[in-house]
């Protein structure tokens, strides 16, 4: 028996070794198959959807081979950087190769998260698409997907963008980001902020409209054409008539709807030397102007243009606009209409730009009334 020991003992060494080379590549199969490294190159991808320039493409790329280089055998960890790297070839232009690495990517894991989005993003039919969103939504609440829908909602929030229901999309993006790392908020963040100031639109709204609609910043052409395309409010200056955009902001400018400078803290239009131009930026200031003159032209009422003044000879309630400046009417009568708010409880900031949509639900409010 002591013989059988001694001759056993020398193996232990071999035997721990072994054990700990196989504790190392438990860890490290366990590390990828539940997302660990590979789950990385959502920082390198998941920003392309935002703006791909191709330095990023081929960091993002280079992440990709790196891990290919690795010779991971497991199934989970391959099939899951094929799905990612189909994604980069989705934005990369590549289509057949993205198909190819969607192949791949179910034969050694199927069913995955990273796979069932590279699926729905190579669906081209918008509907199909759509449906397929819905589909792992569905199977991700009821269990499937670990219950990570999170990745899914961002998708169909995309789907919604391109279909310009705007309220779903806001509805989907705020489902998911709560719930996802800071790379999916900086790249999604402006889409969902987008999608909320575009709520309002009819999903049939044209093309131009949404366009100026994304806008964070409009110019008065851009106000033009809203007011013309989406409202009836510049019926009294054009009628029956189409005018160039231009030609309407010169005869705007000429009766005074499109005010003769925007900066709030004149008291007398002689400030102003330079005349407006049709691409000038509107500024709050601005577009109070324009909102109150289209009210008093089209009810034909010019008396409210001065109705403030007399309601406040001393003082102005807002403690940013003068009581002289040539705006006070205007921005008083917009806030009380509603037409526009102060953007912290008590300042009106003159000088901030307006978003195409905000814009948009501006007109809209106006002509209500």
């Amino acid at each position: 028996m002591t013989r059988l020991i001694r001759r056993s003992f020398p193996l232990f060494p071999v035997i721990a070794v072994l054990l700990l080379a196989g504790c190392q590549s438990l860890q490290r199969d366990l590390l990828y198959s539940s997302g660990g490294d590979e789950a990385g190159l959502a920082e390198f991808i998941v920003p392309l959807d935002r703006e791909a320039e191709k330095s990023a493409v081929d960091t993002a790329r280079k992440k990709i081979g790196d891990l290919e280089k690795n010779n991971i055998k497991n199934r989970s960890f391959e099939g899951r950087v094929a799905a990612w790297s189909g994604r980069l070839f989705l934005i990369e232009g590549k289509t057949r190769e993205a198909e190819a690495q969607f192949k791949k990517a179910e034969s050694l894991y199927p069913g995955s998260i990273e796979g069932r989005v590279l699926a729905i993003r190579l669906e081209g039919d918008p509907e199909k698409r759509s449906s397929l969103c819905e589909e792992s939504l569905t199977e991700a609440r009821g269990g499937g997907f670990l219950g990570r829908e999170a990745e899914f909602h961002i998708e169909l929030g995309r789907i919604r963008m391109e279909q310009k229901n705007y309220r779903e999309a806001v509805a989907a993006f705020d489902s998911a980001l709560p719930r996802l790392g800071p790379v999916y908020r900086s790249t999604y963040g402006d889409v969902r902020n987008a999608a909320w100031q575009l709520r309002n639109l009819d999903p049939g709204t044209s093309p131009q409209t949404a366009e100026i609609g994304l806008k964070s910043s409009i110019t008065w052409e851009d106000a033009i054409t809203l007011s013309r395309t989406e409202t009836a409010l510049l019926y009294f200056a054009e009628g029956e008539t189409s005018l160039s955009a231009a030609d309407l902001f010169a005869l705007l400018v000429q009766n005074s709807v499109i005010p003769p400078g925007q900066d709030i803290s004149a008291v007398d239009v002689s400030a102003f030397t330079v005349p407006p131009a049709v691409y000038d930026t509107v500024f709050r200031s601005g577009a109070a102007w324009y909102l109150w003159r289209l009210l008093a032209e089209n009810r034909a009422d010019k008396s409210i243009l001065t109705r403030y003044s007399s309601r406040y000879p001393d003082r102005s309630p807002i403690p940013d606009l003068l009581r002289r400046s040539i705006f006070f009417d205007a921005v008083l009568g917009c806030i009380e209409r509603e037409f526009m708010a102060l953007r912290d409880g008590r300042n009106f900031n003159g000088t901030g730009t307006i978003g195409g949509a905000e814009f948009l639900l501006m007109l809209k409010k106006l002509e209500g009334k």
